[in-house]
C-alpha cells in the first residue's frame, strides 16, 4: 500500500478547560510554521468573541504546522457535550487523536464522550497528560484512569498500546517522563510521537475523486464553503464534479477555489490530493455529510451519522411592550432568515415551524449550545424571546424515552448529603462515590435531562461556589413516570408600567429575591424577582412615597434595599416555568409572563386549576 509520508491529520480532543487549544498554540509557536516576527496571541484557534470570553472552544478549528518535511493537519475540537455534533464530524477526516488529560482532574464525563467517538472510528490515540506541574498534580494514577476508560469503552488491543506525553502547555515544555522536573522547553516529544504513531494517509490519488464535507463555512465573496477531506483521487481548481446529495440526487458543479490549511491561515491551492484536509468553494447548497466525487464515476461516501438533538426550546418574535427600543432586528422575517443561515453550519440544530405565528421551535444539544445561539443573535443586534427548555422525547421499542445524562460532581465532603438529597429530588441515581482526598469528593449519577435544567444556579448556590458539575448524554430510557420538575417557588410580577422606586421596592424585597434596581422601567407582567413561597405574587414596583410637610418622629433613614439578583442569560432561561418568556436584547435580558394584562392572568389560572382538578 503507498502512503503519503509527507502528511498526518490529527484531532485534539478533551474534556473542557485541560488544555487542547493552548496545546495548539505551543505547537505553532515551535513548529517550522509561523514566521519568527508574529506574536501568538493566547488561545489563537479561539476566534468567536463569545470563546475567548468564556475560554471555551465551540467550533472545530483546522490549521496545519510543519515539522520537518512533514505537514501535520490538526483540528481543535469542542469539549463540550453541547458542541458534539462538532466531534463526531471531523472524527472521519483524520487518522488519530491527541487525548488531552489534566494531570490533576484526570478523566471527566466529556473526556469520556470525545474518546467514545475517536475509538469508535478506529483512530490511533496518543494520550497527553497535560498540567503536569499544576498543584495536586497525580500523572501515574490519571495515567490508570485513562487505561481504565480505554477498557471500558471497549477499545481494540492496538489501541490499548497507546504513547504517553507529559507537558505543560501553557509552560510549553514537555517530556516522555512523568517526573516535572524532567519537563524540557520544547514540543519534541510530541511531534515526534505524533510522525511515529498516527498513521500516514493511504495514496490513492490515481483513483476517482471522492471528498466528503465535514464542515461548513460561508464567506460573501465566494459563498458556501465545504471543509473535508480527500479520500480518493485528486481535485483541481476548474474540475467539473458531481455532488452526490443525501436524499440520493446529484448536482454537478464546477470548482472555482479551494483553500489548504497553513498556520492560523487558509492558502488558495490550485489542488488536492488523497489524504489532504481542504476547504472548497463553487458549491452553493452543499451539506455536511455530501460526497463530492469524480463525474464520471459518481461513488458515495458512508453519510456522517451524528447524535440527533435532546432540547428544544421556543423562539419567538419580541412582542412585549420595549420590543424594538435597543435591537434593529425584531421582524419575524428577520429571525426566520437567521435561524434558518444557522442550519447551513450546525449540524446539531433543528428549526421547525409552529402553529403560532413569529414561533419557531429550535432543537439543540444542550443549554449552553442554544444559550450561546442566543447570545450570537443578541450581539447580532436581534431581538427575541424564548419559552422554557423542554426535553426531546422518543418512541424506542414502542415505549416513550427521555434523554439520561451522566453527571460527575466534585465537592468539598460537607455538601455531599446536600447533592445528593438535591439529585435524588430529580430522580438521579447515584452511580459512583469516591473520597479525592484533601476533603473532597467525586459523586457520579445517572439523570434525566429534564430534572437537570435550572440546577446549575442551585448547585452553586448549594455548595458554595465551590463545587464543579459536569454532565454529557448518556443514553434514552423509559420515561420517569408521575413527576414534573420545575421551580418550586413563585414569581414576583409587576402590575403596572414605569420606573422601580426604591420605596416600592422595600416593601417588596421582604417577600423573596429581587431582580432589579431601583430606576429599572419595567411594564405590567414583567417579573422583578422571586417568591420565596410557592405562588406568584403580583406587585406594585413604581409606587411613590406620599410626600406631606409633618415631618415623621425619630430618625430619618436613608432609603436603601439589599443588592438585587442579576441573572445572566443562563440564570434567566433556567428560572423560566412553562407560562413565562425570557425576553433577550442586544442590551437587556428580561424575565416575562406569557399573558401580561394582571386580570386576564388571574382569569386563566383559575381556568386551568377547574381543569387540573
Amino acid at each position: 500500500m503507498k502512503t503519503r509520508d509527507d502528511i498526518r491529520n490529527i484531532a485534539i480532543i478533551a474534556h473542557v478547560d485541560h488544555g487542547k487549544t493552548t496545546l495548539v498554540n505551543e505547537m505553532l509557536k515551535q513548529s517550522d510554521t509561523l514566521d519568527e516576527h508574529i506574536n501568538l496571541q493566547d488561545r489563537a484557534m479561539d476566534t468567536n468573541a463569545i470563546e475567548k470570553e468564556r475560554g471555551i472552544t465551540i467550533l472545530s478549528k483546522n490549521t496545519a504546522v510543519k515539522y520537518g518535511d512533514t505537514t501535520i493537519n490538526i483540528v481543535d475540537t469542542p469539549g463540550h457535550a453541547d458542541f458534539g455534533g462538532e466531534v463526531e464530524r471531523i472524527m472521519k477526516m483524520v487518522d488519530g487523536v491527541l487525548l488531552v488529560v489534566d494531570a490533576f482532574e484526570g478523566t471527566m464525563p466529556q473526556t469520556r464522550f470525545v474518546l467514545k467517538k475517536a475509538l469508535e472510528q478506529h483512530l490511533t490515540p496518543i494520550v497527553v497528560i497535560n498540567k503536569i506541574d499544576r498543584p495536586g498534580a497525580r500523572p501515574a494514577e490519571v495515567v490508570d484512569e485513562v487505561l481504565e476508560l480505554f477498557i471500558d469503552l471497549g477499545a481494540e488491543e492496538d489501541q490499548l498500546e497507546f504513547p504517553i506525553v507529559y507537558a505543560s502547555a501553557i509552560n510549553g515544555t514537555s517530556s516522555y517522563s512523568d517526573d516535572p522536573a524532567d519537563q524540557e522547553h520544547t514540543m519534541v516529544p510530541l511531534f515526534d510521537t505524533i510522525l511515529k504513531t498516527i498513521p500516514a494517509p493511504e495514496d490513492t490519488s490515481d483513483e476517482p475523486l471522492q471528498f466528503q464535507v465535514s464542515m461548513l463555512d460561508y464567506n460573501d465573496y465566494v459563498g458556501r464553503i465545504g471543509i473535508g477531506r480527500v479520500f480518493r483521487g485528486t481535485i483541481s481548481v476548474g474540475d467539473n464534479v458531481t455532488v452526490l446529495k443525501l436524499d440520493g440526487s446529484k448536482k454537478n458543479f464546477r470548482v472555482t477555489k479551494i483553500f489548504g490549511f497553513f498556520g492560523l491561515k487558509r492558502i488558495e491551492v490550485k489542488s488536492a490530493k488523497s489524504g489532504d484536509l481542504i476547504a472548497v468553494s463553487g458549491m452553493e447548497d452543499i451539506y455536511v455529510g455530501e460526497t463530492v466525487a469524480d463525474a464520471d464515476h459518481p461513488e458515495a461516501l458512508p453519510v456522517l451519522r451524528i447524535d440527533p438533538p435532546t432540547l428544544q426550546m421556543m423562539f419567538l418574535q419580541n412582542d412585549s411592550p420595549f420590543a424594538g427600543r435597543e435591537g434593529d432586528k425584531v421582524t419575524a422575517r428577520k429571525l426566520e432568515d437567521y435561524l434558518r443561515s444557522k442550519l447551513q453550519t450546525d449540524v446539531s440544530l433543528r428549526v421547525e415551524d409552529t402553529d403560532q405565528a413569529g414561533a419557531w421551535m429550535v432543537s439543540g444539544r444542550g443549554e449552553l449550545h442554544l444559550s450561546i445561539l442566543v447570545e450570537e443573535m443578541r450581539r447580532a443586534g436581534f431581538e427575541l424571546q424564548l419559552g422554557r427548555p423542554e426535553v426531546i422525547y422518543r418512541e424506542i421499542d414502542g415505549k416513550l424515552c427521555e434523554p439520561f445524562e451522566e453527571v460527575q460532581i466534585d465537592t468539598p465532603e460537607q455538601y455531599t448529603g446536600t447533592i445528593i438529597d438535591a439529585m435524588a429530588q430529580r430522580k438521579g441515581e447515584m452511580q459512583n462515590m469516591e473520597n479525592e482526598g484533601n476533603g473532597q469528593t467525586r459523586l457520579t449519577f445517572l439523570a434525566p435531562s429534564r430534572g437537570l435544567i435550572g440546577y446549575s444556579t442551585e448547585f452553586l448556590s448549594s455548595t458554595g461556589g465551590y463545587g464543579i458539575m459536569n454532565h454529557t448524554f448518556e443514553k434514552y430510557l423509559p420515561v420517569v413516570k408521575n413527576w414534573e420538575p420545575g421551580r418550586t417557588s413563585g414569581a414576583l410580577v409587576s402590575i403596572n408600567a414605569g420606573q422601580a422606586t426604591t420605596y416600592s421596592l422595600q416593601s417588596i424585597e421582604d417577600r423573596g429575591q429581587l431582580f432589579i434596581d431601583a430606576g429599572t422601567e419595567v411594564y405590567e407582567g414583567m417579573i422583578v424577582g422571586q417568591n420565596s413561597r410557592e405562588m406568584d405574587i403580583a406587585v406594585n414596583a413604581t409606587k411613590g412615597k406620599n410626600l406631606t410637610n409633618t415631618r415623621a418622629s425619630g430618625k430619618d433613614h436613608a432609603a436603601a434595599i439589599k443588592t438585587p439578583k442579576h441573572l445572566s442569560l443562563e440564570e434567566s432561561i433556567e428560572f423560566l416555568n412553562e407560562d413565562e418568556l425570557c425576553e433577550v436584547t442586544p442590551e437587556s435580558v428580561r424575565l416575562r409572563k406569557k399573558i401580561l394584562n394582571t386580570n386576564e392572568r388571574q382569569k386563566a389560572d383559575k381556568k386551568k386549576k377547574k381543569t387540573t382538578n
